[in-house]
C-alpha cells in the first residue's frame, strides 16, 4: 500500500514538473529557414539575415512569449493574437513576429519568379497584369512614411488589394489575409542598401516565391 501511494506521488509530481516545463517553455519560436542565411546574398545579404532573422525577429518572440506568460493569451496562435490583442505591446510583438514570419518564407533563392494558377488570374483581374501589381506595389511600398510592412492580401472571396501598415500592422487586423508581406523597416534593408529603399524594393522582388505565395492564395 505504501509503494503504490509513493508511486502514486512520483507521478503525480512527473506530471507536474513536466507541465511545469510545459508552461516555462516559449510557445513561439522562429519559423525555419528553408534557406541558409548566405542563400539570398547579395540581393540580401548573410549579415543582413543575421541581424534582421536572427536577432530583431527573434527579440519580437522572446518579448512576446514574455508578455503572454501566465496570461489567457498564451493560449493563442500569431494569428489569433493579430486579431484579438487590444493595441499595445502584446500586439506590436505578436503583429512583428508573425509579419516577419511570412516575410522570410516567402523568399527563395531559386524562386518561382511569376504566379501561376487562381492566384495569376486574380492577379490578372484585379491590377490589369502582374507588371501592373508590381508597379503599384512597389510605389505603395516605397511612399509608406516611416516604418512599416506593404501587403498583397486577401480577401474571403479572393479579391486582391495592396495594402499598407505602419509599425507592426497585419491585413488580418481588418478581415483580410496577408499573402506578400514586404518589411519597409530600415532594420531590413539598411545593412545592405543605406537608405536606398527603392534599390531593396526593386531587388526583393528577384527574391519572391510565387509558389509559396499561391499555396497561401489557395488556402484562404
Amino acid at each position: 500500500m505504501k509503494k503504490h501511494l509513493l508511486l502514486s506521488a512520483l507521478a503525480f509530481l512527473g506530471l507536474f514538473a513536466s507541465e511545469a516545463f510545459a508552461q516555462s517553455a516559449p510557445k513561439h519560436r522562429l519559423a525555419k529557414l528553408p534557406y541558409t542565411l548566405d542563400a539570398l546574398a547579395p540581393k540580401m545579404s548573410r549579415e543582413t539575415l543575421e541581424f534582421h532573422y536572427g536577432k530583431h525577429y527573434q527579440t519580437y518572440l522572446d518579448n512576446l512569449n514574455a508578455l503572454i506568460s501566465g496570461t489567457p493569451y498564451a493560449t493563442l496562435s500569431l494569428e489569433e493574437l493579430v486579431r484579438k490583442a487590444p493595441e499595445g505591446p502584446i500586439f506590436n510583438n505578436a503583429g512583428q513576429a508573425l509579419n516577419h514570419e511570412l516575410f522570410f518564407l516567402g523568399l527563395s533563392p531559386t524562386p518561382q519568379t511569376r504566379p501561376s494558377g487562381a492566384l495569376a488570374e486574380a492577379i490578372d483581374r484585379d491590377f490589369g497584369s502582374f507588371d501592373q501589381f508590381k508597379a503599384q506595389f512597389t510605389k505603395a511600398a516605397a511612399g509608406l512614411f516611416g516604418s512599416g510592412w506593404a501587403w498583397l492580401a486577401t480577401d474571403r472571396e479572393g479579391g486582391l488589394r495592396i495594402t499598407t501598415d505602419a509599425n507592426a500592422g497585419n491585413p488580418l487586423r481588418y478581415g483580410l489575409t496577408p499573402l506578400l508581406g514586404l518589411d519597409v523597416w530600415e532594420h531590413a534593408y539598411y545593412l545592405d542598401y543605406r537608405n536606398r529603399r527603392a534599390e531593396y524594393i526593386t531587388n526583393y522582388w528577384d527574391l519572391v516565391d510565387w509558389k509559396t505565395i499561391g499555396r497561401r492564395y489557395d488556402r484562404r
